[in-house]
Parts: C-alpha cells; sequence; structure tokens
C-alpha cells in the first residue's frame, strides 16, 4: 500500500468532537459520499470546505510537504487532517465490545509480534495463552496477529515460540483511537480539538 495512504485522520461529529481516527482511503470514501467536510486550517482560521471545494482548493495548491498528496489519473489531491461529519452528532460508547474490527483498531492494525502494519486481510486474532492451556478470549488475552507470525506461535505460549509481544493487552477504556493518542504524538492540526494531547511540534521540543 501506497504509505501515504496509511496517513491518519481525524473525524469529528457535527458537534466538533472528536470521534475516531482512520486512514486516507475511508477518509475519501466518506467525502465523495458526501458524508463529512473537510476542516482546514489556513493562517490560523479553520475553513469547512465541501469535496468540491476541497478538490479545487488541491488543484490551485503547489505541493510543500512530502506524503501530503495522492495522485489520481486526472489530478493531485491533498490529503485532509481534519474530517467533519455532517450528521453524526453522538460520541463514542464508553465500553468498546470486543470484535475482529475493534481489536485491530485497539492495536492500530499492527502484528503485536513482528510489529509490522498490515491490512486487516492479512491479519487474525491470537491468543497469548493458547485455548488449550484454559486461555480465555478477553481483551487481555487476544492480539493483533499477522498470519505469518499468528502460525510460528500456533498453540504455544510467546517465549515457547521464541517470540515477545510488543506490549500488554489490555481492555480499552474509551474508544481505542482516544485511550491510545492521549499523550502521544498528534499532527498539529488535530491539538485544538485533542486538547489533552500534545502536537508533534511540542513532542519534539521536550
Amino acid at each position: 500500500m501506497n504509505p501515504s495512504l496509511r496517513q491518519r485522520v481525524l473525524v469529528l461529529n457535527r458537534l466538533w468532537q472528536a470521534v475516531n481516527v482512520i486512514e486516507v482511503p475511508r477518509a475519501f470514501r466518506l467525502l465523495l459520499q458526501d458524508h463529512a467536510q473537510v476542516i482546514y486550517n489556513s493562517t490560523e482560521n479553520l475553513e469547512v470546505l465541501s469535496v468540491d471545494d476541497w478538490l479545487a482548493r488541491s488543484l490551485q495548491d503547489v505541493p510543500h510537504e512530502s506524503g501530503s498528496y495522492v495522485t489520481t489519473i486526472k489530478m493531485r489531491i491533498r490529503i485532509p487532517k481534519v474530517l467533519l461529519l455532517r450528521t453524526y452528532d453522538k460520541l463514542p460508547a464508553q465500553e468498546v465490545r470486543f470484535s475482529r474490527q475493534t481489536l485491530f483498531e485497539r492495536d492500530q492494525y499492527r502484528c503485536q509480534y513482528c510489529g509490522e502494519h498490515f491490512d486487516a486481510s492479512d491479519l487474525n486474532m491470537d491468543h497469548v495463552i493458547p485455548r488449550a492451556m484454559g486461555g480465555r478470549t478477553t481483551w487481555e488475552n487476544i492480539v493483533t496477529c499477522c498470519l505469518k507470525c499468528n502460525a510460528r506461535k500456533a498453540d504455544r505460549l510467546p517465549h515457547q515460540a521464541n517470540m515477545r509481544l510488543l506490549r500488554k493487552p489490555e481492555r480499552p477504556r474509551w474508544r481505542p483511537f482516544v485511550s491510545s493518542m492521549l499523550g502521544d504524538r498528534i499532527d498539529k492540526e488535530w491539538a485544538c480539538f485533542m486538547p489533552k494531547c500534545k502536537p508533534e511540534a511540542e513532542m519534539s521540543a521536550v
């Protein structure tokens, strides 16, 4: 996959509250289906742009940031940093329901053994303590795992397969993107929507 397509886009509900972080392909689907608008920070002013306005702005732009555009047959389109949903006004539920999708979101589509990022079709759910050894299907015992690492580990404990987890699996206390972003690096254009997080510019100065 083109590295530019793995960039993250912050999604706000129509009340301007952060509700998700998605990758570029999904962001463009929301725009093209007219489910969202772009929030663009230009010269310290926030502009709300429709998909037509955004495409027109992309045609006028001169590329200034590596990886900030995707190229189609007909044009070069700037990747938005923040989207505003047109109708959705809810906040994420406090409890995150366990599923294949929410597990991958918690682990950011990253194999918890080799550390590589993958598409959902190339990932599996791995029981850290195998079910054959009494391991349960819970947030605290399941991690995202690529197919190769899953086959290598098989029905063994990580240390038995000479493998190590990147981090201990935990139950998300909020939507996965919120709990994972607190205190982490975020794009500077997200800072006003996620005030508890530090933008990249501040983090680099610490």
